[in-house]
């Protein structure tokens, strides 16, 4: 016997939350249900993890920060990075759709009393690419923590009437339509026991491949050395309800376009296979190769073109890189990504926030150093280069090359500001001149400096994060045919959408896209289902 909703949402993320919350303050009257996998104690999925950086395009916060810039600036800024085709219509019509929205969605976070840090910071400038010409990364305060309670507060507050129900650790296993253009839902709840729904309208909003390894390494072309890649993704973000779709007559783009990073280290607890923590690198540290040697000849740093370090990292045949740097630059400049790992953002506490960035993250230093089995701390290059062995298992790394690689480095610097002569100091010093980047970049000083002692090694390794393309969709969100035609009624949203047309960041982001791409597809298959009831 099936269950009949008026409209089912396949995921309770934050595009499937959004969707949700829309229909409820819409004039809409059907009835709604969101499907989830996991537990309801995990609504949200991975926004509720992640850091909460969104790019958004000529902001009253960028006027703030005497930052000059404009929708137009943002179009030819994208259309560097995404590299389109002549195929690629509909994520193009997205890309410019989402910069024209930029008003419409600070507008949204605002009225759920979310507020960003005063400082926009500068991610993704472009190396032989151009990228964000200003900077355009607007970091929540609260990070996607924050976002997620808020949503849910909102959400709560609309369905006094009960118009919304939550099924939670249910697992879609079937999709079919019937002649009258109903779909059926065929499902497998967490005891094992078969539950079976019908809707006019269906949303999927079930996430990407990310959580897939085996999907990443068939479809991401980045290279061939993945085989250390780590999963930054959840496994319930696998790809199967792209089969659905597909069945049903949707259309696939881009599965190629993903991502990823390239500091991925193990996480010291575990909850999945593979599951691991994406670093934010030091910029002043020496990113190496396996054998203890810079990787170059272009100096790989964080914070120009994410897809450029991928594809370096990439082709590395031992699946593993090296940053090395000492305590003082770690405390100033290595992070994780996400909330779980930056309580004084997610928590909004001011006074802790701006100790750290004065003084130092400690307390992750301390965490990484201690629970962490990619990371080694010594007080001497060779003590560090056989800590560094120990870790690999494999004697790869002599002293006397790390030390080689790590002095000439430092004597470029010791020659004086004036002498320099290698691009990452180079870079480092410009990075400098923003002041989103000065309060998170050392002074330029050298490496192997006892006052800055330990010395710090941590092991790197490619980690899933997005996929950048998924079920091609046109503006009101609806499942395109190989055609371009649409299927009736049925919808995808988030990164299942590939955050807008199956891919509207084609080759890159410009980073901060995937939040809000969430959201902006969301209130527009909410629009439509209104529109249409």
């Amino acid at each position: 016997m099936y269950n009949y909703y008026d409209t089912i949402i396949i995921g309770g993320g934050l595009a499937g939350l959004v969707t949700a919350y829309e229909l409820l303050r819409s004039p809409y009257k059907g009835s709604i249900l969101i499907v989830e996998q996991n537990s309801i104690k995990y609504l949200g999925g991975l926004a509720r993890q992640a850091f909460g950086g969104m790019l958004l395009v000529d902001t009253p916060l960028q006027k703030l920060n005497r930052i000059k810039d404009s929708k137009e600036l943002a179009s030819k800024d994208w259309l560097n990075f995404a590299e389109f085709t002549a195929e690629d219509h509909w994520p193009q019509r997205w890309a410019e759709h989402y910069i024209q929205s930029s008003p419409k969605l600070w507008e949204w976070l605002l009225s759920l009393q979310l507020r960003f840090f005063p400082v926009v910071q500068w991610v993704e400038r472009g190396l032989y690419t151009p990228g964000n010409s200003v900077p355009r990364y607007h970091i929540l305060w609260g990070t996607g923590n924050r976002l997620i309670l808020q949503l849910m507060a909102g959400i709560n507050q609309q369905n006094d009437t009960q118009q919304l129900s939550i099924k939670d650790q249910q697992v879609v296993q079937h999709i079919s339509r019937d002649t009258s253009g109903v779909f059926e839902l065929n499902v497998i709840a967490g005891s094992g026991e078969a539950a079976h729904y019908r809707c006019h309208s269906l949303v999927v909003a079930a996430g990407g491949v990310a959580g897939n390894l085996e999907q990443v390494k068939k479809h991401w072309r980045i290279g061939s050395q993945l085989e250390g890649l780590l999963n930054g993704s959840h496994p319930a973000a696998d790809g199967r309800m792209h089969h659905q779709v597909k069945q049903l007559g949707g259309n696939i783009t881009h599965l190629d376009k993903m991502w990823n990073y390239a500091a991925g280290i193990h996480h010291p607890t575990p909850q999945f296979a593979n599951h691991g923590l994406s670093l934010i690198p030091a910029k002043s540290a020496l990113w190496l190769n396996a054998k203890g040697e810079r990787i170059g000849p272009e100096p790989l740093i964080t914070g120009y073109d994410t897809h450029f370090l991928c594809q370096q990292v990439a082709k590395e045949s031992a699946g593993y890189t090296w940053q090395v740097l000492n305590k003082r630059i770690a405390l100033k400049e290595i992070a994780i990504s996400g909330a779980e790992h930056n309580p004084s953002l997610r928590d909004r506490r001011l006074i802790q926030f701006l100790l750290e960035n004065l003084r130092g993250n400690h307390q992750l230093i301390e965490y990484l150093v201690q629970q962490s089995s990619d990371v080694v701390i010594a007080t001497s290059i060779t003590e560090l280069a056989d800590k560094m062995n120990q870790i690999s298992r494999k004697p790869d790394i002599s002293s006397s090359t790390l030390k080689s690689t790590i002095h000439c480095y430092d004597q470029n610097i010791n020659r004086g500001k004036q002498f320099y002569n290698d691009d990452q100091l180079r870079r480092i010093n410009q990075l400098r001149t923003w002041r989103g980047d000065r309060v998170r970049t050392c002074q330029i000083k050298p490496i192997d400096d006892p006052k800055a002692y330990p010395l710090i090694a941590i092991k790197l390794h490619l980690i899933s994060r997005k996929s950048l393309g998924g079920i091609q969709t046109n503006l009101a969100s609806q499942v395109l045919q190989q055609n371009h035609q649409v299927t009736e009624n049925l919808y995808a949203v988030g990164e299942a959408a590939g955050f807008g047309g199956g891919g509207m960041c084609g080759k890159r982001s410009l980073e901060g896209t995937f939040l809000s791409g969430c959201i902006l597809t969301a209130m527009n298959a909410a629009a439509n289902i209104t529109k249409t009831q």
